[in-house]
């Protein structure tokens, strides 16, 4: 009998996993977070082309490769994460050039990054439920934000954001002490992300929202507002759906300025809770 239900849960394990073909360029790599990030075609069934960090399990696929080499990769998905399973070095070619940077923290847009201290922007959004909510309206909160769109086809992108708010209301209910903290979900991609698609989304996350919202609003005030915090976003002018962003999320005090951002998406809810707790919950 263990031995029946040990194979149908390895059985039901790979049910879980779907596996892709990746075709693109190499930008860059991480190695010692075992990472590259790749330029890549269409991958059919999953996503249009777009430009994405990606990881590796076994580092020895790493080896040998340099920025601009072409690969033909082995993509697998998971419900709760996403890894090259093999990579193969097909040829070369020169690296496009960057676009030149300004000096200093400016964001991509031409504005300057926040700092912690400085007062968030008051900007005016859409909720989930199609009320217009400007981001002054959370004062007297404590506030941890971050930007998603509801597509994203990555598990370890917008959906683990997801995934860690959602973990984060059980805690913040039960401490006395984080009791008036919200959570605040932004989507930089307003023309699908409506207000009936955002409350869809809350209901598929189990939201209390009470104490989460999802905004929307207008593409290029959003765009403005997530920049000051980070977030760099580039759409595709020939398909709406390409999206390549990275990933931030922020705290923001009960006085509506910035306390900490964090970047990507290696944190977790327990050390936001325990920012939390020592930074905005004493104040």
């Amino acid at each position: 009998m263990f031995v029946m239900v040990v194979a149908a849960a390895a059985c039901g394990r790979k049910s879980d996993q779907r596996t892709y073909q990746l075709q693109g360029q190499v930008l860059s790599i991480a190695a010692p977070q075992k990472q590259l990030t790749v330029k890549h075609e269409e991958i059919k069934g999953l996503m249009p082309a777009m430009t994405m960090p990606y990881t590796v399990r076994d580092e020895k696929l790493l080896a040998g490769l340099t920025p601009g080499d072409l690969i033909d990769a082995t993509l697998i998905v998971e419900t709760d994460d996403a890894y090259l399973r093999t990579i193969k070095k097909v040829g070369q070619a020169p690296l496009e050039a960057p676009p030149p940077e300004a000096s200093g923290p400016v964001a991509r847009s031409g504005f300057e990054l926040l700092k912690p201290g400085e007062e968030v922007p008051d900007t005016k959004f859409v909720d989930q439920d199609g009320r217009k909510r400007s981001f002054s309206a959370f004062r007297g909160s404590p506030v941890v934000m971050t930007f998603i769109y509801t597509r994203c086809p990555l598990p370890t992108f917008c959906p683990l954001m997801d995934r860690h708010f959602a973990a984060m209301q059980k805690p913040l209910k039960e401490d006395p002490a984080l009791g008036k903290v919200h959570l605040v979900t932004v989507s930089f991609d307003p023309k699908t992300d409506t207000p009936p698609v955002l409350k869809k989304h809350a209901k598929t996350l189990n939201a209390d929202l009470s104490r989460w919202t999802f905004l929307t609003g207008d593409r290029d005030e959003i765009d403005r507002f997530a920049s000051r915090f980070g977030v760099s976003i580039a759409r595709a002018m020939n398909d709406p759906r390409d999206i390549t962003h990275n990933l931030r999320t922020a705290i923001v005090g009960a006085d509506g300025r910035l306390v900490k951002v964090y970047i990507g998406n290696e944190w977790s809810p327990d050390q936001v809770l325990a920012d939390l707790r020592s930074v905005v919950a004493p104040s």
